[in-house]
């Protein structure tokens, strides 16, 4: 449904209005209209006749008259302490082609008489607005007195608008993010429109469980991006598929490991779901694991791959370190290993500890596929809250990289949430295609924030 559905309504109720003495065709301008409203000044045009405003207001709907040349204003009380009751506009004379009615109307409603008889003629009955809206409540319970709608009537209620930190909700603001391609259009994952949102895998459940949390409050107040956050890790914990990808890879080479043999390994789907069941992952010689999950000269209680340092390849192995493989510019580029063999689950070893575990793919069966990294899309907790919020934006909030996956992925659906084990929670983008998938990043493991925001506090002034 769209107001303009009901423009013909609209006139008609001004005209009842006109016709019961509470409204009036004034002539001046915009400028003399604010001027005499701040003073509390009655136009010299607010007692004309009704058969005169009348008369005048067809006139408006026909367009005998310039833009700006006269409005219809309510006849309330140009001393009313609350100025939106001092005989406001209702009704103003523009000459341009409306998106869907075209130009079968050069006279427009404003946006006090257009909300208030929307809501009755759609039946609504409660009508909740955001706290900017609580002064004109009065206005908006006066056109339906003035009117005399029977009953059932709708009734305005005011909250405190969810302002979230790390981002900015003025529509304002935001059209000046597309605009100026500061973000790639209203549904950039990075944006908190709720078609930004679809698109980086939030689901409907997870925002009404965080609206639930948060409540409803009279008090303007700052919510934490965490707990829109933690809201998302605590349903994708539940319902998420597992599945691994490798998302800056590495190869690794198992020596021992026979050349042109590929077994099948199991992997449970989701571990929070017995009813999840598991699936074949391939395994074979030469693997890719994540670069991050190697140091050449680790700190202390690094439990990750390292030279002579041995680590489980999760669902799989242990696997030892003993060579590093360097390109000309002393780049590692391979890492050659050597695998226990008898160390799978229900093997002779499997029971020996190892600290670290890590994820991989094969090398001979990965698919590759296209990753957006997003992350929070400025760097200060309120960018608008002094200068140019568009200085503020976060460089850093989109890194696209080239990942390996496991072949289960090949049939990952669109409506589905993953989990890449040990990475994150990710969603197929609506641009992926059979040939080329592309995977946006809904949210991280863990709040990765909250260790810099740490960080910055314990900064030495």
């Amino acid at each position: 449904l769209y107001a303009s559905d009901y423009f013909q309504k609209f006139y008609d109720y001004a005209v009842d209005l006109i016709r019961a003495g509470k409204a009036y065709v004034d002539d001046m301008t915009p400028e003399e209209t604010d001027a005499y409203r701040r003073l509390g000044k009655a136009s010299t045009f607010r007692d004309r006749s009704v058969d005169e405003n009348l008369d005048l207001f067809s006139r408006m709907k026909a367009g005998e008259f310039p833009d700006g040349a006269r409005t219809l204003r309510a006849k309330i009380d140009v001393n009313a302490a609350n100025i939106w009751l001092r005989d406001p506009v209702l009704y103003r004379i523009r000459h341009a082609t409306h998106h869907r009615t075209g130009d079968k109307w050069c006279v427009y409603p404003m946006y006090d008489w257009a909300h208030t008889l929307s809501d009755y003629i759609e039946g609504i009955t409660h009508s909740v607005c955001t706290l900017e809206f609580e002064v004109h409540r009065p206005l908006y319970n006066w056109i339906l007195d003035a009117l005399e709608l029977p009953e059932p009537r709708p009734h305005q209620y005011e909250f405190a608008r969810l302002n979230l930190n790390y981002s900015v909700i003025s529509k304002r603001k935001l059209i000046q993010l597309v605009n100026e391609k500061l973000v790639n259009g209203w549904d950039d994952p990075r944006m908190v429109t709720i078609s930004g949102l679809r698109r980086r895998g939030e689901t409907a459940t997870a925002l009404r469980a965080f609206a639930y949390n948060i409540g409803v409050t009279k008090y303007p107040s700052m919510t934490d991006m965490a707990l829109l956050e933690h809201t998302m890790r605590d349903e994708f914990n539940r319902i998420a598929t597992r599945r691994l990808a490798v998302l800056r890879p590495i190869k690794v080479v198992l020596t021992n490991y026979p050349e042109g043999r590929i077994e099948e390994l199991d992997a449970v789907n989701n571990p929070e779901d017995a009813n999840a069941g598991t699936r074949k992952i391939p395994f074979g010689r030469e693997l890719y694991v994540e670069r991050d999950d190697f140091m050449e000269t680790p700190p202390p209680k690094y439990f990750r791959l390292r030279p002579g340092g041995e680590v489980r390849l999760k669902y799989a192995y242990i696997i030892k370190c003993d060579e590093v493989v360097k390109d000309d510019a002393g780049n590692v580029i391979e890492l050659r290993c050597t695998v226990d063999l008898e160390s799978k689950s229900g093997g002779p070893t499997a029971g020996r500890k190892v600290k670290g575990t890590i994820h991989w793919v094969s090398v001979s069966r990965a698919i590759d596929a296209e990753v957006r990294l997003y992350d929070r899309l400025f760097t200060v907790p309120e960018p608008d809250a002094s200068g140019d919020f568009k200085s503020f934006v976060n460089p850093n909030s989109l890194e696209i990289i080239n990942a390996k996956c496991e072949p289960a992925l090949a049939d990952a659906r669109p409506e589905e949430c993953y989990q890449f084990e040990r990475l994150g929670y990710f969603g197929l983008d609506p641009d992926s295609t059979r040939e080329k998938q592309i995977w946006n990043r809904t949210v991280t493991l863990r709040d990765t924030w909250a260790k810099e925001v740490h960080k910055e506090v314990r900064q030495p002034a």
